[in-house]
């Protein structure tokens, strides 16, 4: 995440050099935003409609969010783009003609304070049909972080409570590309555990499953 700049040409000007690298250090480095590690500060309420741009390493896409189809979720989304959460997150479980779903944290102290700041369920207005953009859940009033992508018709979701919050209206061919091969998550499949995705992060992810994407910014189109 940082880079240093420390290279020294010459004795004469080593003193000068590395000033200014500690000059150039202190004037670029960006800090991690606060609210990552408290999710109290991370409240707004979005617009009425906004437009996000994922940058992976599969292709960009957009996501259009309509507040009126999920409130709350538009908010929790909008918050968490503005606050850089899914910045070099994972792309962890991705299941052909099904969906792909991101929102583990790289760092696992981040993970473990947005598991637990939950949001309410909004009523489901929009039908999960492809292209649009979910909050996973673990049961009733149980939203924090993940997202997923619905890549064919899974209307049959609108009955669990699954209430889409958005839809991908650029971009859908590179949501198409992200690496599908690991499947389903252990125990069922051969892809990460969330388990130990949760108590490990990126390292995890890049030890043991190198082909997944990454979201690499995120960022709300002005």
């Amino acid at each position: 995440m940082f880079s240093a700049r420390t290279s020294i040409t010459s004795l004469i000007c080593c003193t000068l050099l590395l000033a200014g690298t500690a000059f150039a250090e202190e004037t670029t480095t960006v800090k991690p935003n606060p609210a990552l590690l408290d999710p109290g500060l991370a409240t707004e309420k979005a617009p009425d409609v906004y437009r996000v741009k994922m940058e992976t390493t599969a292709g960009e896409f957009i996501i259009e969010v309509h507040r009126e189809w999920a409130p709350l979720g538009a908010d929790r989304f909008y918050n968490l783009v503005k606050i850089g959460y899914f910045d070099d997150v994972a792309f962890f479980r991705v299941i052909a003609g099904f969906m792909a779903q991101a929102g583990f944290h790289g760092n696992p102290a981040v993970s473990k304070v947005w598991l637990n700041s939950l949001i309410k369920d909004d009523p489901v207005k929009q039908s999960n049909y492809p292209g649009t953009v979910t909050f996973a859940m673990r049961g009733p009033n149980t939203r924090s972080a993940q997202i997923f992508v619905n890549y064919g018709d899974n209307s049959y979701l609108d009955e669990s409570g699954f209430a889409p919050f958005g839809k991908v209206v650029e971009g859908f061919e590179s949501v198409k590309e992200l690496y599908s091969g690991y499947g389903e998550g252990e125990p069922n499949g051969k892809g990460p555990g969330q388990g130990k995705l949760y108590g490990r992060g990126n390292d995890y992810l890049k030890a043991e499953f190198p082909e997944l994407d990454y979201i690499t910014r995120a960022s709300i189109v002005e």
